[in-house]
């Protein structure tokens, strides 16, 4: 998008340049009109042929249509730099919103992973200790589950003694 910029901006250079140059053009030949003008009104004065009037008269209109058209060339080069320097505005001014609204969304999604990475960081805080609280109730289930196989075992061994004393009694 830089590169299109950089063309848009070197084409409105360009063009820029050129309608000065015509400008400038434009103030030569009316500064050659005006001394052909002069020349004329010499010759005129110097000079009653009318083939030297004739002649002046179709350099003057010559001289006054390429003006015309100079001039008429220079103000579509103006139109023309007027629209190019809007749209370039408008594309700068498109280009600068979208890199807001993109900054606002980094800044919202950077602000959501730090939430979730909290976030994790607590369930994982949770899940440690209760991965301890389970290993501490297992530990005791164990034991006491040790107790009352030992006591199981001593249950069948005086029922069995019993059993024994009874029939030798």
């Amino acid at each position: 998008m830089e590169a299109g910029f950089s063309e848009m901006r070197n084409e409105l250079q360009s063009r820029d340049a050129l309608w000065r140059r015509m400008q400038l053009e434009c103030q030569q030949l009316h500064t050659e009109l005006l001394k052909i003008r002069e020349y004329k009104d010499m010759q005129e004065i110097q000079i009653k042929h009318q083939s030297s009037c004739v002649q002046l008269t179709e350099q003057l209109e010559n001289k006054n249509a390429e003006l015309l058209l100079s001039a008429q060339s220079q103000e579509h080069q103006r139109e023309e730099l007027n629209t190019i320097r809007n749209h370039v505005y408008r594309e700068e001014q498109s280009h600068c919103s979208e890199q807001e609204r993109m900054k606002t969304e980094i800044s919202d999604l950077t602000e959501e992973l730090h939430q979730k990475e909290i976030t994790i960081a607590t369930i994982m805080e949770k899940a440690s200790l209760l991965e301890r609280q389970l290993k501490m109730e297992l530990e005791i289930k164990d034991k006491l589950l040790a107790k009352q196989q030992l006591l199981d075992f001593r249950y069948k061994v005086i029922k069995s003694e019993n059993i024994h004393l009874k029939e030798m009694v």
